[in-house]
């Protein structure tokens, strides 16, 4: 799902998405994940399809494991972000039942090269059915956030690429680690698809996401989809 004027429509100059394959070495050779993205906001839209993520009203996933079900739906709602025009995707999270999280996630895309991309969330997370906080919650735009790739329109192995850029908030960044992986999941198997390895900047540890052609996202850590498709509501 920043310090950029919200008054700009104007494009912003930085680093190109195609980027993030071929960015600039860190040190001893290290590829850098690209930070800034190279996008006219007047090409953003609330709307669209991106071959790995849906960004249409009414869609939705659920994956889940033993413990753990994650439902994600986008919503027929949108919000303005940082002066873009923005849709909203809830997460919701149980866990033995009991809610662990809900997240209202802003995502828009561009209509010229279908990159996704993600403008913050709103996060409420709770303890013994009561709400405790609203840790991870950030806008681009606010407090020196600004929005990052949630997912290439034309992903490129070797990508890295910043998904969130909110200092001492959510700094997660992704890399495509593989464009043809296999996965039977319970909701049917999948062929062709993406591999994403997840870190964090500002904190330890690493995560890997599978994403299906023409669904989204099927495989997240241990959870793994179990259904998907248009509900009604929404």
């Amino acid at each position: 799902m920043e310090p950029m004027n919200s008054m700009r429509t104007k494009t912003v100059k930085v680093a190109c998405l195609a980027l993030c394959a071929g960015a600039a070495s860190a040190g001893a050779g290290e590829t850098k994940f690209s930070e800034t993205f190279d996008v006219d906001k007047a090409e953003l839209a609330s709307v669209g399809t991106n071959r790995f993520f849906i960004l249409a009203p009414g869609f939705q996933l659920a994956l889940q494991d033993k413990t753990t079900v994650l439902t994600v739906t986008v919503l027929n709602e949108t919000q303005m972000v940082d002066g873009v025009e923005t849709r909203v995707v809830e997460e919701r999270e149980t866990v033995n039942g009991a809610l662990a999280e809900v997240s209202r996630n802003f995502f828009a895309i561009s209509k010229r090269t279908s990159d996704v991309f993600y403008f913050g969330e709103d996060v409420d997370i709770y303890k013994n059915g009561r709400l405790a906080s609203h840790e991870g919650a950030w806008l681009s735009g606010a407090n020196g956030a600004r929005f990052g790739l949630a997912m290439p329109g034309a992903p490129l192995l070797g990508a890295r690429y910043y998904q969130e850029v909110a200092p001492k908030a959510a700094m997660d960044r992704a890399e495509v680690v593989s464009l043809d992986e296999k996965l039977d999941t319970p909701a049917g198997k999948f062929e062709r698809c993406l591999k994403t390895e997840e870190t964090s900047a500002v904190e330890r540890g690493r995560e890997h996401k599978l994403y299906a052609p023409g669904i989204g996202l099927i495989c997240d850590g241990g959870l793994k989809l179990v259904k998907y498709g248009f509900v009604k509501g929404q």
